[in-house]
């Protein structure tokens, strides 16, 4: 069993009711169905996930990766799985509803019968997400302002919509209008999932989990070779690296917006959470070296560290990279992995420019046969290489960046 923080207080939680009707509803139109889902990840990640969802689902399912995300196919438990699992989604939607409006009173009428105590708890007031594109209907406020109502009405008029002064808030809708046709779904993540819980310190720019399990999967590394990250800033390589190495599920150390759902249930998650530590392999000899010439940084990540019995894996001392000799750390060579200071780290396009390229020269001088992942500003930068690396385009918050890798040869 893994020591550390626990699932942030996780209680049995009560059903909103106990009318029995409202509970064979439930199990007969939610947990005793297939439903359809969307696995959402940042542009370019798609059939990673995609990958990803394949190793732990049931054989036979059927995922289609487009722009965007996943869709796939499965039960409620499914659902539970793969926030539980997935490394590089950034939440899980559950399509909930279909159908046509092409005016207000049609989509009004739509929702009037529109079962939404299946899916929401008592005492939710959700948050309502909407898109449009090509429909009749555009107006995404008064849209969210017709589902909210509706929501509201529903509970009211079915008798259990509960008295609390403490509203839900954790749970959001997700509206889509497309050529007059609406898609309803619920969030069942919550936070992004990129928020592992784990991590409570930040840095400036800090490059999110997701995208850091993304750079990890496509650079080749599984865990059983050595990782530097050697301008750690908050350690997201390092903790992402940990897990990885010791097949640690992504959301262990969280909660999720589906543990208040009516369909929720206590047992059925704690064994999916247990079939999913049963494949830990916890290792305490510390394989993963971050390092950081900020010592607070470096004091962040430490502190961080401590809290977790499984990541004691990683090693963190305050050093400058151009003084760092990989030799000095481990006999064996793995992947390195820098994302140099550019963009709100750096002041000038020059000052980066400079920076990246003396990172490739160190990187040329000591770290030759190691394996390399670098993130660069500007994919013009791949042809002042002192060496061959394959790029890929990628997007760390609304900066379009390259991800440069490959063998320092």
């Amino acid at each position: 069993m893994i020591r550390g923080r626990t699932l942030s207080g996780q209680k049995t939680l009560k059903n909103q009711t106990n009318k029995p009707s409202l509970l064979k509803r439930v199990k007969r139109r939610v947990t005793g169905r297939e439903k359809d889902f969307f696995a959402a990840t940042s542009p370019g990640l798609e059939s990673l996930c995609l990958n990803e969802l394949k190793t732990f689902a049931e054989t036979g399912k059927e995922f289609i990766a487009m722009e965007g995300g996943v869709q796939f196919t499965g039960r409620i438990t499914d659902c539970f799985s793969a926030n539980l699992n997935l490394r590089t989604a950034n939440r899980i939607l559950m399509r909930i509803g279909e159908f046509k409006a092409t005016n207000f009173m049609q989509l009004e009428k739509k929702l009037s019968d529109f079962p939404w105590e299946l899916f929401l708890p008592a005492n939710a007031r959700p948050g309502i997400n909407t898109s449009t594109k090509q429909s009749r209907l555009y107006h995404k406020d008064a849209i969210a302002e017709i589902f909210a109502a509706s929501i509201e009405k529903r509970f009211a008029s079915n008798g259990i919509r509960n008295s609390s002064k403490d509203a839900s808030t954790d749970q959001q809708v997700f509206v889509r209008a497309e050529n007059d046709r609406f898609i309803v779904s619920l969030d069942s993540s919550g936070e992004l999932l990129y928020r592992r819980g784990i991590k409570t310190h930040r840095a400036t720019a800090p490059l999110r989990e997701t995208t850091a399990a993304a750079i990890l999967t496509i650079s080749g590394y599984d865990g059983s070779e050595p990782l530097l990250d050697p301008m750690c800033g908050s350690g997201t390589f390092s903790l992402e690296a940990a897990m990885i190495s010791q097949n640690i599920p992504a959301g262990l150390f969280r909660n999720f917006a589906f543990m208040n759902w009516p369909c929720f249930g206590l047992q059925r998650w704690e064994y999916i959470k247990r079939k999913a530590e049963s494949g830990v392999k916890l290792t305490f000899s510390p394989h993963i070296f971050a390092s950081d010439i900020d010592s607070r940084a470096c004091d962040s990540l430490v502190s961080c560290i401590n809290r977790y019995d499984m990541l004691k894996t990683v090693e963190v001392e305050q050093k400058d990279f151009f003084d760092l000799s990989p030799c000095a750390l481990t006999k064996e060579k793995g992947l390195v992995v820098i994302n140099p200071p550019y963009g709100q780290r750096m002041g000038s396009r020059a000052e980066s420019v400079k920076l990246f390229r003396t990172v490739c020269d160190k990187l040329k001088k000591d770290f030759s046969g190691w394996k390399v992942a670098l993130i660069a500003p500007d994919i013009t930068l791949l042809n002042s290489l002192p060496f061959t690396l394959k790029a890929q385009a990628m997007r760390h918050g609304g900066l379009k960046i390259s991800l440069l890798y490959g063998k320092i040869i």
